[in-house]
């Protein structure tokens, strides 16, 4: 039995999806279920927050922590995989390896999710049970409703045909497709042998080739707000995913045809 705990949200709902293609047995408790005492056999815990955590600050604490806490005291399971993000690596200055230290600054209000997130690991680390962590990088898919960064900036280039940038044309990050996202998942819940897993394409994609290929695509205009900012993550390394479940990710740019068609087809004109 495979519970997925979040199973509305973008994650967790492809995860359904997925499981259900393969014949697997699941269950999806709706968020208000009370579970205590249940057995929910190897879980998938996809409720967090995304893009909208500094506005929600205290719900961003309990869903990455507190109702962790709460399944850890109160459920049984056999295994508990734990989405994380590799936000948390956004101090490092060199490749981001699932074995390096983490860097927080409590006064600095977005190190508010990656605290929490921390928070969650630690607990499931000092638990004793079966337990396994996925830090997932940017997860891409036809997630258009959302107010994270790719969404918007293909909603924007199709509806006004003008991207305005937060950002420099020279900030960088990884990004990963759902699909490659919800299969690695899958393989890490059902027979990873580790604990900690980078889940990511390897790959930094920058906003200037993004910017490039939505400009080619829809022939919007791109401009750079004048106190925009860098922000460039580290790598990340995913050779410890690549070498265990034979991984061969998806390329963000080459996908981006299809993105821009399916946001198309559903919302242009």
């Amino acid at each position: 039995m495979i519970t997925v705990l979040g199973a509305t949200g973008f994650i967790g709902s492809h995860l359904i999806k997925k499981i259900n293609q393969l014949g697997l047995d699941c269950q999806a408790p709706h968020k208000s279920e009370n579970l205590n005492g249940k057995d929910l056999g190897k879980v998938i815990y996809c409720i967090g927050l995304t893009a909208d955590f500094r506005e929600r600050p205290l719900e961003t604490v309990e869903a990455h922590v507190c109702k962790v806490l709460d399944i850890l005291q109160n459920t049984e399971f056999e295994s508990f995989l734990y989405l994380s993000s590799t936000r948390l690596y956004s101090f490092d200055d060199s490749l981001a390896t699932e074995e390096n230290i983490l860097k927080v600054n409590p006064a600095y209000p977005s190190d508010l999710y990656n605290i929490s997130k921390i928070m969650g690991e630690a607990l499931l680390h000092a638990c004793g049970r079966q337990v396994k962590i996925a830090r997932l990088s940017n997860v891409y898919g036809k997630d258009f409703a959302s107010k994270n960064f790719l969404s918007d900036v293909i909603r924007q280039s199709v509806d006004r045909k003008h991207i305005t940038l937060e950002n420099t044309l020279d900030s960088e990050k990884d990004y990963i497709s759902v699909d490659d996202a919800i299969n690695i998942l899958l393989y890490i819940a059902t027979r990873g042998k580790r604990v900690v897993y980078n889940v990511a394409s390897g790959i930094n994609t920058s906003n200037r080739k993004i910017m490039e290929r939505l400009s080619f695509l829809t022939n919007c205009r791109v401009d750079v707000h004048p106190n925009a900012r860098e922000i460039k993550f580290p790598p990340i390394d995913v050779a410890l995913t690549r070498s265990e479940f034979a991984y061969q990710p998806s390329n963000l740019l080459a996908d981006m045809d299809n993105l821009v068609q399916r946001y198309t087809n559903q919302h242009g004109e």
